[in-house]
């Protein structure tokens, strides 16, 4: 970036977010889309807002397929560039496949960012992908009013292997893999208020790819998987909960959170995405008297390139730990329970 060019962020009029749309958004915009025909080979579609659509190929190989995209949500464009393609590369995870092939997806404002700007967020994308082992074999560019990056990424996966949102047990441990507070750090960079270790601690996370998703295909016990994304913690957990048409709960001493989460949430700062999302689905998340509402706004902080939230039988749970820990997610660990029940998500 040149002296003179604004910053990524400042450039982002939407504010730099790029969060989905509320869960509730989604499927009132969704139920006036005609759903078409049905395709015997579709094998995951839009039914349960899982994480990629599915295309079983053959008896051995199905196609997973996703897209993701969004504004900077910091300044550095390699960086930048390197969160989304994280992000994006994560849906393909979270259903048990392994990426082959990614596009990019690329819209810029050329009279206002430099080439030299624009070319580092794509050389970090191109920087994770290499990590993942896939190529990035081509893409679309538009010249927009702000920064806008992601990735369409293709994976394969064993029909019999394939992983989804809906499977959940009663009886199920919850293990959730990455820290929380994305959202609530991203926040606190935009206002200034974000100190060295928590930028670190930001990038870290944002940037690690999802990687154990792809081994948890056909391991033995492993009922559902998503991963922690715009919705929150809670919201993710919802989804869960409406897939299999049972009840989760989380305990909240039990979440893992990134370095200065804590201290920034309880000074207030927190992502308009947050209140929004507890505005879409709070009736269905019980918490108890007196709950804090920082805390509240920890559970639906929006997470870029979140961990994946699996559900587990109990008597397998320690064995995913391991394997998680020794994936490089050290601070996976069990956050809750699948129970019976009325759709919903307690929280303790």
């Amino acid at each position: 970036m040149t002296q003179t060019e604004p910053s990524l962020t400042s450039l982002a009029h939407g504010g730099g977010c790029g969060c989905k749309l509320s869960p509730g958004v989604l499927r009132d915009i969704l139920k006036g889309v005609p759903q078409g025909a049905v395709f015997a080979d579709l094998m995951v579609g839009n039914e349960t807002s899982d994480d990629a659509a599915v295309w079983r190929l053959n008896d051995t190989q199905a196609l997973v397929a996703t897209t993701d995209f969004f504004m900077p949500m910091v300044d550095d464009p390699f960086d930048f560039g390197r969160i989304a393609a994280t992000n994006a590369l994560s849906d393909v995870y979270a259903m048990g496949a392994t990426p082959i092939l990614a596009l990019a997806l690329v819209g810029m404002p050329v009279g206002q960012l430099s080439v030299e700007t624009i070319a580092r967020v794509l050389a970090g994308g191109a920087d994770v992908c290499a990590a993942a082992g896939i190529p990035v074999a081509g893409g679309h560019s538009i010249d927009s009013v702000e920064p806008i990056y992601g990735l369409v990424v293709l994976g394969l996966v064993h029909p019999e292997r394939v992983l989804t949102n809906k499977g959940a047990k009663v009886g199920d441990a919850l293990i959730l893999t990455k820290p929380l507070g994305v959202g609530i750090l991203s926040a606190a960079f935009k206002r200034g208020a974000l100190g060295g270790e928590g930028y670190a601690a930001l990038i870290a996370s944002t940037t690690r790819l999802n990687t154990i998703g792809a081994l948890l295909s056909g391991m033995e016990g492993v009922h559902a998987v998503t991963d922690v994304t715009g919705f929150g913690m809670a919201g993710h957990g919802l989804e869960m909960a409406r897939g299999a048409g049972l009840r989760i709960e989380i305990a909240f001493d039990r979440l893992p959170l990134l370095a200065g989460v804590e201290g920034l949430v309880r000074k207030g700062i927190r992502t308009g995405a947050s209140v929004r999302n507890l505005e879409s689905y709070g009736s269905l998340v019980q918490r108890p008297a007196g709950f804090d509402a920082w805390r509240t706004d920890i559970l639906t902080d929006p997470q870029t390139s979140g961990g994946l939230l699996i559900a587990v039988a109990a008597d397998r749970a320690e064995a995913v730990l391991a394997l998680a820990h020794a994936d490089g997610f050290a601070a996976a660990r069990i956050v809750g329970r699948v129970v019976a029940g009325p759709v919903g998500v307690d929280v303790a």
